[in-house]
């Protein structure tokens, strides 16, 4: 008989397996010179999303060259999941994929540093997360097996909502809402109503003195008819990091 692995991989981790092979233990063959992390993306498995792995009891990493026989553990990444940063940086920076716009805006409303664009390809994509040092959020898995990407996490759900939740869970970062500009990233600074009445309806010059303007672009920017919605998102989102903080 050929020689074979087992690779049980973690049950958080059974999503990305093909529908008809969705079960935590594999039997793949074994070559001998095959590593480790070719072998779990083989499975389906973006390198990424794979947590702390053994090879029969001890700890391995993704070069590791697993012999015939031997049976293979593949955890999910521990949450809340440490992020490297620069110094004086207290939150990671993200950058996020052409299709998570909303995700985008609703991550810059809670104060999180977040690149997006709608027309970057998936090379541009790479090169401003090493560049910058940021996180690249996705849901193209194929996306997350660049070897040269240099930190990369899947986005689990298809709703905003859900989508919002799992960033939050799984990186538990420090949050500054109400800081950033929803629609270019930019930082928020206070205005002077009378700096600005010019430019306001009257409608919202009667009901509205604070104000603040994007730094970079110069949109303006007060708690409108919206807030309510928005400040539920917020109170929502500061829950949830205080729980994934606390695990």
């Amino acid at each position: 008989m050929e020689p074979e692995l087992t690779i049980r991989v973690a049950d958080e981790l059974l999503m990305f397996l093909p529908a008809a092979r969705r079960e935590p233990v594999s039997r793949v063959p074994a070559d001998g010179t095959s590593t480790l992390g070719h072998l779990v993306e083989s499975l389906g498995v973006p390198l990424p999303e794979a947590g702390p792995m053994t090879v029969g009891g001890e700890p391995a990493d993704p070069s590791t060259r697993p012999a015939p026989g031997a049976e293979v553990l593949v955890a999910a990444v521990p949450r809340p999941q440490p992020v490297p940063l620069e110094p004086g940086q207290v939150a990671p920076r993200f950058v996020l994929d052409v299709h998570l716009g909303t995700l985008a805006r609703r991550m810059r409303l809670l104060g999180l540093d977040t690149a997006y664009q709608n027309d970057m390809d998936d090379p541009a994509l790479v090169v401003q997360a090493n560049e910058e040092r940021r996180v690249l959020l996705t849901q193209d898995r194929g996306l997350l097996r660049r070897r040269a990407l240099w930190f990369g996490a899947y986005v689990r759900g298809s709703r905003p909502d859900d989508q919002l939740r799992d960033v939050l869970d799984r990186f538990a970062p420090v949050l500054r809402p109400w800081t950033r500009c929803t629609a270019c990233n930019g930082e928020l600074v206070p205005v002077d109503k009378q700096e600005i009445e010019s430019d306001l309806e009257a409608g919202t010059r009667r009901s509205y003195d604070v104000y603040g303007r994007c730094a970079d672009c110069g949109q303006l920017y007060w708690r409108g008819a919206h807030g309510g919605h928005l400040e539920k998102i917020v109170h929502e989102a500061t829950r949830l990091v205080e729980a994934a903080a606390a695990k």
